[in-house]
């Protein structure tokens, strides 16, 4: 009983390490590149959404 879970448990331990053999990590540039995009885009999705705050405000108090 116990030598099949652990046979399964190092089974599967061996498969981690296989799979993180695997993995490629980004370098400092792609990084860095990634990082402004991310950067640039909540900027912008933040200014737009301020605007669309910002007429809605005034549309709401036209209407009320």
């Amino acid at each position: 009983m116990f030598k099949k879970g652990f046979g399964s448990l190092r089974n599967f331990f061996k498969d981690v390490k296989s799979e993180l053999l695997k993995v490629t990590f980004p370098s400092k540039h792609e990084t860095i590149g990634s990082t402004t995009v991310v950067i640039v885009f909540t900027v912008i999705v933040s200014l737009f959404l301020a605007i669309v705050d910002v007429v809605l405000v005034r549309l709401l108090r036209l209407v009320v």
